[in-house]
This record gives structure tokens, C-alpha cells and sequence, in this order.
């Protein structure tokens, strides 16, 4: 991994978060469904990070990184739902909601950016 791209560091560090989080849920909790819905979405993030940092051109960078900014709205849901379920408590949800907001927040500038450019 290249040192200073912020999102791909960001969307890795929660990747592995969402691992450990995962096995947290199956081991303790018993609880399957919501976790691996979770687990997909979540590690899909830095996934499709990957792929547009070798995107083959600036409209592949963009999908790519759309997908990936779905994929953290996805993720986010399902954060809440966890919470308010129970699962997690509300202090185990906001440390992991917070990051989430932080990639949405990166991913989403990108994309104006690059949308305002080719506008």
C-alpha cells in the first residue's frame, strides 16, 4: 500500500475492522445475518477502492469509486441496525460509525471533485 493515500489507508484500516468485528459477532453473539451483510459490504469498500486506483482511465476511477462510496452508505446502514439492535452497544457502534462517515466524507469530495472537473 502506498503511503499517504488517505482513502485507500482509511477504507483498509476499516476493512479490518469489520473482519474482526464479523468473527465478534459469530463468536459471542451467535449472530450470523446482519454480520455478514456487514462483512461484504464493508470489506467491499476498500475492494473497490483498489480497483479504481488502477483504473485504466479517469471514467473506470470514478465507477469504481462510486461503488465504493455505496458501499460505505450500505455499510453505514447497517452499523445502525447492529446498534439498534443491540448487537453492539452504542459506544462499540460510534467508534466504527464514525470511520464510516470519515470514508464517506473522502469518497464523497473525490467525486465532486471529479465531477465539477468534467462538468
Amino acid at each position: 500500500m502506498k503511503d499517504g493515500n488517505i482513502i485507500q489507508e482509511k477504507s483498509y484500516s476499516f476493512a479490518l475492522r469489520v473482519v474482526k468485528l464479523s468473527r465478534h459477532l459469530a463468536e459471542e453473539k451467535k449472530e450470523f445475518i446482519l454480520s455478514k451483510q456487514l462483512l461484504r459490504s464493508g470489506t467491499s469498500i476498500g475492494a473497490n477502492v483498489e480497483e479504481a486506483i488502477g483504473g485504466q482511465s479517469e471514467k473506470d476511477f470514478f465507477a469504481k469509486l462510486t461503488i465504493s462510496y455505496k458501499e460505505a452508505r450500505e455499510s453505514k446502514y447497517w452499523l445502525r441496525l447492529l446498534r439498534d439492535s443491540n448487537y453492539l452497544t452504542p459506544t462499540q457502534a460510534e467508534s466504527l460509525l464514525t470511520d464510516i462517515e470519515e470514508i464517506l466524507k473522502i469518497t464523497g469530495s473525490i467525486l465532486k471533485t471529479l465531477r465539477n472537473k468534467n462538468s
